[in-house]
This record gives structure tokens, sequence and C-alpha cells, in this order.
């Protein structure tokens, strides 16, 4: 009765001392996995809420402007606008442009949002506001431009239209 009495205990032992073995090796990697899964979640959450609208094009004399709109819920920050991509150019020519702080040269672009676009200055492109891209592309008149903003989260818009 005894020896079943301490079989019975170091049983008992060895399977309390297994569980927390087990425990104490799979909770980091849940751990990891829950933050996996939030880290992931609060990305797609950003993208579904950003959204913008191109409402009007410009183009003329070597020079591209378009306005575009934040439709979207999220407020997209200046930096972000600023690591943008930008496509543009004449319909099969198009091309990558880099961003500049101010006056774009060839195969460049810049932004407009200070004055009169970021309505309360807190430097974010908030829902309701709009932002002004002016860039340079080799373009004749009447050649069909191809324009495509896209941010660094992924979103992108593009409009095809017509030069002056």
């Amino acid at each position: 009765m005894s020896s079943e009495s301490i079989t019975t205990a170091l049983f008992l032992i060895t399977a309390v001392v297994a569980s927390a073995v087990l425990i104490n090796a799979m909770y980091p990697v849940i751990q990891n996995m829950a933050g996996t899964f939030s880290s992931s979640t609060h990305e797609s959450d950003v993208r579904i809420r950003t959204d913008f609208k191109i409402i009007a094009t410009h183009a003329s004399d070597g020079t591209i402007q378009v306005w575009m709109k934040n439709v979207g819920s999220e407020r997209i920050g200046l930096a972000d606008i600023q690591r943008s991509d930008v496509f543009c150019g004449a319909v099969g020519s198009f091309d990558h442009l880099s961003y500049v702080s101010s006056n774009p040269g060839d195969k460049q672009w810049t932004e407009e949002f200070g004055t009169g676009y970021d309505l309360n200055a807190n430097k974010f492109w908030d829902p309701g506001e709009t932002v002004k891209i002016t860039a340079k592309a080799p373009f004749s008149s009447g050649d069909k431009i191809f324009f495509q903003f896209a941010l660094p989260n992924g979103i992108w818009r593009s409009i095809e239209f017509t030069a002056s």
C-alpha cells in the first residue's frame, strides 16, 4: 500500500514537472504568435481605412499638376507623402520620379501641402484635406499622360489624361 502511494506521488510530481516544462516552452511561442497577429491586424486595419481620390489634373509646358483628396478615415503623415512613389509621363514612356522638397526639375516631383491645403496645420493629410502634386516629365501637347501615386503602405491610385 505504501509503495503504491509513493509510486502515485512520483507519477503526480512527474506530471506536474512535465506540464511546467511544456508551459514554459510553449508560452513564448504563443505570445510571439499573438504579437504577430496583432501587428498584422493593425496593418490591415490601416490599409482598409486609407483611401484617396485623384480629383483634378492638368498638364502643360512640361509640368504636371495633380490634386488628390484624402477620402479615407486614416490620416496620412507628411513624411509618408514624401516617401511615396510617383510614376508619371507620356503613356508608354512614363518613369519613376524622385521627390524633391521644392522646384522640381526633369523627372522630379514635389508636394504642396502646407499653405492652403493642410487646413489645421498639423502636418497630416487628414480626411477631407487635399494635396497638390507638381511633377516634371517629358511630354508633348496632346499626349496622353499617365500618373500613378503609391503610398508607402501600398495603397495607390492612377489616372490617364490628355495634356493641353
